[in-house]
Parts: structure tokens; C-alpha cells; sequence
């Protein structure tokens, strides 16, 4: 995204994105969890046993960033703020908190993938899953 790199570790299968980053203690910059979907559609992410602030961008096939939020860890499970796509995505990066801003990520940005990621996206997409 505009110059900067994140290594990933891809998120793809249902039990990958259901857990996502939970559980972790520590996400050190210049990594992150890419959510991959088969096509664009109105996404929402939650703080589900998360213990630390993450950013999440999502990102549309287009690879341009839609949304940008900063996700806080809750002091409790219950009634988890939902925080929203707002448009189709087909992407979500997530990152830890206050990366974005530190590097200038902005919605309406352009994302691109390496060729790995790439052939990820394309079997995610021609699966259907």
C-alpha cells in the first residue's frame, strides 16, 4: 500500500477467519492477517477474543481500500461492537493499531498483492469459498 509492505498470514479457510487474530499478544509491525473472500460484499469484523487494538482495512476486487477503522479490545465478549465495510470488500487487512496512521494508509488507496497472495486470491475466488 502506497510504498509500505506488511508480511500476512492469509486467513482463508472458515475456522481461519472465525479466529483470526485472537488469542495473539503481540503483532509486530510490518505484519498483519489477511482475510481473503471469494468475491465483494458487505463485510463486518468484530474484537473476538482479541487482547490487542488492531486496524483493519477492507479492500474491495478492485484493490482499493473502502474502509478504515481502528478496533479496540473489549473488556467483555458480550455485545461486541460490529465494525463495519460500509461497501462491498472482498479483502480485510488486519494490522496492529495505529499502523495505518503512522504510514499515511487512507481510504481510496490502492493495494496490491505479491504473486504468492495472488495465487491464493485466484484459488479463493475460482473455489467460490
Amino acid at each position: 500500500i502506497e510504498g509500505h509492505r506488511w508480511d500476512v498470514e492469509l486467513a482463508i479457510t472458515d475456522n481461519e477467519q472465525f479466529t483470526g487474530m485472537g488469542g495473539q499478544t503481540e503483532a509486530p509491525a510490518g505484519t498483519g492477517m489477511l482475510f481473503i473472500f471469494p468475491e465483494d460484499a458487505h463485510r463486518a469484523f468484530l474484537m473476538r477474543n482479541c487482547l490487542i487494538p488492531l486496524d483493519i482495512a477492507f479492500i474491495n476486487s478492485h484493490g482499493t481500500i473502502v474502509a478504515i477503522h481502528t478496533m479496540k479490545v473489549e473488556p467483555s465478549q458480550r455485545n461486541l461492537p460490529l465494525y463495519r465495510s460500509g461497501r462491498p470488500a472482498q479483502f480485510a487487512l488486519e494490522v496492529a493499531a495505529g499502523e495505518f496512521e503512522q504510514v499515511g494508509v487512507e481510504v481510496g488507496q490502492q493495494v496490491s498483492f505479491s504473486k504468492e497472495t495472488q495465487r491464493a486470491i485466484d484459488e479463493v475466488t475460482q473455489r467460490g469459498y
